[in-house]
């Protein structure tokens, strides 16, 4: 017995920048999941991903990622894609930083040589 689809997003790297990005129904690449196009049809995902992968000027990495419908789009299903839109963990800045309420890192320690 196959397995029933489940909804995806096209996610891929921006080529220039590195950032994780969404294919909204536009056509259009969107660094917000929220603006992403949710796949509900296999034929239509398939068909999807093949027009992302054609972009190799502007994406790269392309693939189908997991996802539900949320009250401002598409959410994550998987860990991997929820740590993935927040942008780079080595530290602070980028998309976490932005809209955040979090104080800034703190200063780092110069150390002098006697």
């Amino acid at each position: 017995m196959a397995k029933p689809f489940t909804p995806k997003v096209v996610t891929a790297n921006a080529l220039i920048e590195g950032d994780v990005v969404y294919l909204a129904a536009d056509d259009s690449w969107s660094r917000e999941l929220s603006q992403a196009e949710l796949l509900e049809d296999e034929a239509v995902a398939d068909e999807r991903l093949l027009f992302a992968t054609a972009q190799t000027e502007t994406v790269v990495g392309v693939y189908l990622a997991d996802a539900v419908a949320g009250d401002e789009g598409p959410e994550p299903t998987h860990f991997r894609e929820d740590f993935r839109r927040t942008g780079p963990s080595n530290y602070f800045h980028g998309k976490q930083s932005e809209g955040s309420a979090q104080s800034a890192a703190p200063e780092q320690e110069t150390q002098t040589h006697v």
